[in-house]
């Protein structure tokens, strides 16, 4: 089983920034789609934002525009750059290596909304949490 570390996470006020930070081992992180998923008290799990494993990005709408997720391939880590933070970011805040769908080429990234459903490793998540 490969184990995902997510860092980063503490509290902060409407308007800040926090970036978070997972650990990848490096075989997930060579082969597959790796992504942020978050889960507030009383919901799913959701992904939030992905990248694949040539670098493209894709973003649900609640983040699009105040979240970067990048890639660090020296170090085998993704980050989570957080800006304009408001208080329903409020969440456990979880990284993951995600299977490609079917025939979609290795490392490519399934639609936002799949992204659980592919999901193959993950981290203990990492709490956020933004004041108003």
């Amino acid at each position: 089983q490969e184990q995902l570390v997510e860092s980063g996470g503490g509290s902060v006020q409407s308007g800040g920034s926090l970036t978070l930070s997972c650990a990848v081992p490096e075989r997930p992180y060579n082969l597959f789609c790796l992504a942020w998923f978050r889960q507030s008290a009383g919901k799913e799990r959701e992904g939030i934002a992905s990248v694949d494993t040539n670098g493209r990005t894709t973003y649900t709408d609640s983040v699009l525009g105040r979240f970067t997720i990048s890639r660090d391939n020296a170090k085998n880590t993704i980050y989570l750059q957080m800006s304009s933070l408001r208080p329903e970011d409020t969440a456990t805040y979880y990284c993951g290596a995600i299977n490609s769908p079917g025939d979609w080429p290795g490392g490519s990234c399934p639609d936002m909304s799949d992204l659980s459903d592919y999901s193959l490793y993950s981290g203990r998540g990492t709490q956020v949490t933004v004041s108003s």
